[in-house]
């Protein structure tokens, strides 16, 4: 497929780019999905100036205008369906299913989410106080309640391996909360969020609280960082360009919230049942093929199940099948990009010069002769100082160290940059709750790979500052104000 040339949406308008437009590549078929548009700095302020324009009388709507707007883009988005799946399958090149169901109809699934939390309260009492008379005046009984109010025009950056969901969860809760909006959707895959525009338009979003600029380069997402009328940062992507991201907020005293980079640990104990750990690991190989910052890429197994674990992981890789991810039964589709394929390709053969075993893929698959496609791969005898290890490598690449006790699988697994999300697999439910309270990582799943969609998500140490998802998300996208009274 082959769209026309897309424009930019600033203030209300589909806007000509200044800089014309660049390629969007099928990372199936290497061909051209359509043209996306290059915006000048100088496009990205007017895309900023007009959220903050639009921003005080959109923050100052009922909840249950906000509410009814997002109920019904959520509606639209879910009409098109068939042609949004279409869509991101070709400019992200995941499965019918991933694409469908996890892409697009989660997308639709935040904005009603969105839309009822327009309707949570924003008001939290507390309780009064008696204060003696001294140098701040009288006696007396002092009343007061926090008031969450939109923090203003909030930048939302969002990252190639979901351009649905991603950017939802960011347009939506922060549109709920009163907020306005400029997106900055990752180059490899920005059109579908153009059509996430276009439903938001449709559902009657007033002129300028939605706008979306996109560029094949930095220079629009730093433009979207450092506009003067920017007043928060929401970014999804690796850790070192949420570093310079917040660098730029911390001179402007903007708000940041950051999911960054992952190297899930997968803590698995001996009474573990390891075809379940199996089936959770086994999707690092099959998920969107490995690119999630969520996956259990590294992989701690107590030495008495590890060569048990090593035969099981290579046999599930193994029957995985690798290819077109628009025909039926395919599980591994290819990655983003060349550039991105061969980087994966490097730390495969890093892990052979640190003296890691390649138990399953290590190799191109032959049987495709287009895409940017990657084996599922297995690295064995790993140690935790290898940079296979330590480092993110952002694929279906998944890396396996043995471990003797409890004790040094918690010290092995807390040993790392990141803290997003680890896993916990024993049969001992005590003894797993017990583990995963030692571990320091955002979010720890027992015995599933599955989420909690109200629960707090982020991440410790570099994966990442603040929470969203759930009425989080609301939080994170408001400041807390106090106001006090006398009784």
């Amino acid at each position: 497929m082959t769209t026309a040339p897309q424009r930019l949406f600033i203030g209300g308008e589909w806007t000509e780019p200044a800089r014309g437009h660049y390629e969007v590549i099928n990372p199936a078929t290497e061909e051209v999905v359509g043209l996306a548009p290059e915006a000048s700095r100088t496009q990205v302020y007017a895309a900023a100036a007009a959220a903050r324009e639009a921003f005080p009388a959109w923050s100052r709507t009922r909840p249950e205008e906000r509410a009814a707007i997002l109920d019904r883009a959520a509606a639209l988005i879910q009409r098109d369906i068939a042609a949004h799946t279409a869509l991101a399958q070709a400019e992200s090149g995941a499965t019918t299913g991933t694409a469908r169901s996890m892409q697009v109809a989660v997308g639709a699934a935040r904005f009603r989410r969105y839309a009822r939390g327009a309707l949570e309260p924003v008001e939290e009492a507390i309780a009064p106080q008696i204060n003696e008379a001294g140098p701040m005046g009288g006696a007396g009984v002092f009343g007061a309640v926090a008031v969450r109010q939109p923090v203003g025009v909030v930048t939302c950056i969002t990252s190639y391996n979901n351009p649905w969901a991603n950017p939802a969860g960011k347009i939506a809760p922060a549109l709920a909360m009163g907020n306005t909006v400029v997106v900055k959707p990752a180059p490899q895959d920005p059109l579908s969020v153009y059509r996430m525009a276009e439903a938001l338009a449709e559902a009657g979003v007033p002129a300028g609280v939605v706008n979306v600029v996109t560029g094949s380069g930095p220079e629009a997402g730093e433009a979207a960082v450092d506009s003067p009328d920017v007043d928060m940062v929401s970014f999804t992507g690796s850790t070192a360009v949420g570093q310079r991201i917040a660098e730029v907020c911390g001179r402007g005293m903007k708000r940041q919230l950051m999911e960054l980079g992952g190297k899930g640990a997968a803590v698995v104990l001996d009474d573990a049942d390891l075809d379940a750990a199996v089936a959770g690991i086994g999707t690092t190989f099959s998920f969107y093929s490995g690119q999630i910052c969520t996956a259990p890429t590294r992989v701690l197994v107590q030495r008495g199940s590890h060569d048990a674990l090593i035969g099981k992981l290579a046999a599930y890789a193994g029957r995985l099948k690798v290819g077109d991810p628009a025909a039926r039964g395919t599980i591994v589709g290819p990655v983003i990009s060349a550039a991105h394929r061969d980087r994966i390709e490097s730390y495969v053969e890093l892990g052979r010069k640190e003296g890691a075993r390649v138990v399953a893929g290590g190799e191109r698959p032959a049987h495709v002769d287009r895409g940017f496609y990657v084996a599922p791969t297995l690295l064995a005898d790993c140690t935790n100082d290898m940079r296979v290890v330590r480092e993110e490598i952002f694929g279906p690449v998944v890396v396996v160290v043995p471990f003797d006790d409890e004790e040094e699988g918690i010290a092995l697994a807390n040993d790392s940059d990141y803290g997003l999300i680890d896993y916990v697999w024993s049969g001992d439910v005590a003894r797993a709750f017990r583990v995963a309270r030692q571990l320091r990582a955002g979010g720890v799943g027992v015995n599933t790979i599955g989420r909690n969609m109200e629960a707090p998500f982020g991440g410790f140490k570099r994966s990442g500052v603040g929470r969203d998802v759930g009425s989080y998300a609301l939080h994170a996208y408001s400041e807390l104000q106090a106001i006090v009274w006398p009784g």
